[in-house]
């Protein structure tokens, strides 16, 4: 073997480490990512709070005391809140599905159409939302 070889400096390799959840507010995510994110999050509320609003649904349902008991209990601004955020779960889980599914029908896997139609989920839940906390407040 030759002395130049034997000698010849290592290149420093670099090093590629996993995120750490303290890190994840030092990247920046693209549109399509954070959708695909709360999409995730969207899914985990609804899941989390099913049992939560059969509860609820079924004792509505029991006689017409507990409905006007549970129609009471809505009025309440932080109940209100929490079925806002219901809302808009299912309003974004919705939107994102269908549009997971477009995607799977490979349309729209381009990155500009796919910052296109996260913006169109992100805008089209958002309103939504907006519009049912417009009617939950009472201002129409």
């Amino acid at each position: 073997m030759s002395e130049a070889v034997r000698v010849a400096p290592k290149k420093e390799r670099p090093e590629f480490r996993n995120i750490h959840v303290t890190e994840l507010m030092n990247y920046r995510q693209p549109l399509a990512a954070i959708v695909s994110i709360l999409h995730r999050i969207s899914g985990v509320l609804i899941f989390a709070l099913l049992p939560f609003v059969l509860y609820l649904l079924q004792e509505s349902l029991r006689s017409e005391i507990s409905f006007a008991h549970y129609q009471g209990f809505i009025t309440y601004p932080l109940v209100k809140l929490f079925i806002l955020a219901l809302v808009w779960a299912i309003m974004h889980h919705m939107f994102a599905g269908v549009r997971h599914l477009v995607m799977d029908l490979h349309v729209g896997l381009d990155k500009d159409s796919a910052r296109k139609s996260s913006a169109a989920v992100l805008a089209l839940s958002l309103t939504l939302t907006v519009l049912v906390a417009l009617k939950l407040f009472g201002v129409f």
